[in-house]
């Protein structure tokens, strides 16, 4: 029996639905090419921070007024490029390298919080040559004076901001924590997403006891956490023109089957890479496989939604309705 993995994502034909998703592995051409011949559908690069565009302008503007004024000389003297630009310049030319290296779709990321002038490297990106720009929307709010209202218009106005630069496909990696979920999604499609990719994961800082400092905390995601991208996937899938992505807690193929099943276009894979290797894609692909062909599926294109909330015989067990059900069916 012949098997069809191939998915469409972000306007780009996928040989299978496994994307790695942004994790330093892909810091590396070598890794690049080992995702590719592990069976990666795609690649989404390691992010550029907003911080590090921040830190380039203020290094440039060091650079243009430091002695201005000590001597005459001065007055016409300029830095060179790679004085002040190394870490974007060096983001740019990664793109240009992965896409001599692999033949699979290659996105790159951006992560920031703010609608400012740093979304304008998405040209860059552009021209450098990558096929897609992920949008890692990394914002907490803390100030208690800013209304969910103005946290949802920042979402937006950065998305409208990249999709006025550029022409590629863009995808917006986003956080669960909206009042309703399922609006905000809604109007990040009406603004001109291509895609969503659900969810960001965000790392939260814990307390050193010896040192008495706060520190970063980097926890690996479970196979517990796909149940929330899993739900919210299944309930807007059919009701979006945007792809969906899934990502967090995707681990084995039967985490891989699930997510097609509500609706995810493909999955990101992160975290089961860097515990078990970038070699862990076989093993994933070749479950995908076994799966499909035991059920008689002959294609990605066939499970993809049969199990959303659109197609599922009992719809209310995406909602509330199955919250007592739940509690009532768990045994210690």
């Amino acid at each position: 029996m012949s098997l069809d993995l191939t998915t469409h994502y972000l306007g780009l034909t996928l040989r299978n639905p496994l994307v790695v998703a942004s994790s330093p592995l892909s810091d590396e051409l070598d890794n690049l090419r080992k995702m590719e011949d592990a069976g990666a559908g795609a690649v989404v690069l390691h992010s550029l921070f907003e911080e590090q565009l921040r830190h380039e302008r203020l290094e440039l503007h060091h650079h243009l007024t430091q002695s201005t004024y000590s001597f005459p000389e001065a007055l016409s003297f300029f830095p060179e490029p790679d004085e002040f630009s190394l870490g974007p310049e060096e983001y740019l030319e990664h793109i240009r390298r992965a896409k001599q290296a692999v033949r699979i779709p290659v996105i790159a990321s951006i992560n920031g919080a703010s609608p400012g002038d740093w979304v304008k490297c998405a040209r860059q990106m552009q021209d450098a040559g990558a096929d897609a720009i992920e949008l890692n929307i990394y914002y907490i709010p803390t100030d208690p004076a800013l209304d969910s209202a103005k946290v949802e218009q920042t979402y937006l106005e950065i998305l409208q901001t990249v999709k006025s630069t550029v022409t590629l496909p863009i995808a917006v990696k986003l956080s669960p924590f909206f009042s309703n979920m399922a609006a905000m999604a809604k109007r990040l499609d009406a603004a001109g997403a291509d895609a969503l990719v659900l969810f960001n994961r965000f790392y939260q800082p814990d307390i050193d006891l010896e040192s008495v400092e706060v520190r970063p905390h980097v926890l690996l995601s479970t196979p517990q956490a796909m149940r929330l991208p899993m739900r919210w996937i299944a309930i807007l899938h059919g009701r979006l023109r945007a792809d969906l992505a899934a990502a967090s807690g995707v681990h084995q193929a039967p985490d891989v089957v699930k997510m097609l099943m509500v609706g995810a276009n493909v999955v990101q894979i992160c975290s089961a890479l860097l515990m078990r290797g970038i070699d862990h894609l076989r093993v994933i692909e070749q479950g995908l496989r076994t799966w499909m062909e035991v059920h008689e599926y002959l294609s990605v294109r066939e499970m993809l939604g049969s199990m959303s909330q659109e197609k599922c015989p009992d719809p209310g067990v995406f909602e509330r309705a199955q919250y007592m059900r739940a509690l009532a069916s768990f045994k210690a």
